[in-house]
């Protein structure tokens, strides 16, 4: 196998793949990136089971081939390199790779690519082609509400599904809930699918490196994303989501709008003082024009703040997670938040005041 390839597109495509690849003790092949040259195209492949993808690009080739090298030294050599602006010439040699970059030269050895494993490809799932930069904030509005635990696959997931005109985008690992709905194309075929928790940042990742749009498919068992030479594909999780819509509130007896520059710094100082389960205390009394945030840990101090407000309904004091609050704040553009209450024990409501109406954030109340 040899081949020549602009310096800046094999170090873009190299750090892409190879954060996709991972140590596996018992499989060290996972570790590497697949180069196939054939005919003046080069694919550079990765996987770690449970997402992969597929680069492809045009060089200049005077030998076909396919070698495996470990993704962290092909990746750290690249990165490393300081004469950037020349064309890189590789190819192998009685087991090894050797790259040539300017006055650089590395010898990797490489591994056999008999056992690296096929990329599946979706031959049975529908076509949608999806603005990136939506499937993105879908993702991004939602993820970290997933449960970082493996015991229920179905909570530790996004959760996507069609809703009218809109794909919608949810996650909760029972203490919080995240939904965001993105508009979608009338005649397009959305199917009910759980995104594992732990590849959301791989394909939010990856996403943002592709174009305007994507072809986004998908079937029982993976969901895949083509746009120009990338391929990305993730499998997905077989369970059943909570029907979360039962436990949203239908309306509320107490709203606090407060701006959420106001609420995120007072959340900051509350949390110097909290105790080991984050724990704030909040105040709402409209009569008496009270928006208070109250923490208190033993080995500290305490901390009482003051927030302006508009409030309306009945007076409540409730306590929640400071972390569970702070979190959805990442989800919103809006200057100001509506903060919905339904009395003590009853989870918290967020919405954006105004512009985005398509994202709500649920809190579930400490009993503590």
């Amino acid at each position: 196998m040899k081949f020549e390839i602009s310096f800046q597109k094999i170090k873009d495509i190299i750090l892409m793949v190879e954060r996709v690849a991972n140590k596996h003790m018992t499989l060290p092949v996972l570790s590497c990136v697949l180069i196939e040259v054939k005919k003046n195209m080069a694919v550079f492949k990765s996987t770690n089971l449970d997402v992969g993808i597929e680069v492809s690009v045009p060089v200049k080739s005077s030998g076909d081939g396919v070698v495996a090298v470990p993704g962290n030294i092909i990746s750290s050599f690249v990165s490393q390199v300081y004469d950037q602006n020349q064309v890189v010439k590789i190819e192998t040699t009685s087991g090894n790779l050797t790259i040539s970059a300017g006055k650089s030269q590395g010898v990797i050895k490489t591994t056999s690519a008999d056992d690296f494993p096929t990329i599946p490809k979706i031959i049975d799932g529908e076509e949608v082609s999806f603005p990136t930069n939506l499937f993105i904030k879908g993702l991004k509005s939602v993820w970290y509400s997933s449960s970082v635990s493996s015991v229920k696959p179905e909570l530790s997931s996004v959760y996507i599904y069609r809703d009218g005109d809109y794909m919608v985008f949810a996650a909760t690992d029972s203490f919080r809930l995240a939904e965001k709905k993105i508009k979608i194309p009338t005649t397009a075929k959305i199917g009910d699918l759980l995104i594992p928790f732990k590849n959301i940042p791989d394909i939010i990742r990856v996403l943002e490196t592709m174009g305007e749009t994507v072809v986004v498919s998908m079937n029982k068992n993976l969901i895949s994303f083509k746009a120009d030479d990338i391929y990305l594909v993730s499998r997905v999780i077989d369970g059943v989501f909570p029907d979360y819509r039962q436990i949203i509130p239908k309306g509320y007896a107490t709203e606090v709008v407060v701006l959420k520059q106001d609420l995120m710094n007072a959340l900051k100082i509350s949390n110097i003082f909290s105790d080991k389960f984050n724990q704030v205390h909040l105040t709402v009394d409209p009569k008496g024009k009270l928006f208070q945030i109250q923490t208190k840990n033993s080995d500290v101090g305490e901390n009482v703040t003051n927030v302006d407000a508009a409030l309306t309904g009945d007076k409540v004091e409730i306590n929640f997670n400071y972390k569970y609050i702070s979190d959805c704040f990442q989800s919103i553009d809006a200057d100001s938040v509506s903060l919905q209450l339904s009395g003590m024990n009853r989870p918290m409501v967020v919405r954006p005041v105004s512009g985005d109406q398509t994202f709500m954030y649920l809190a579930m109340p400490m009993n503590r």
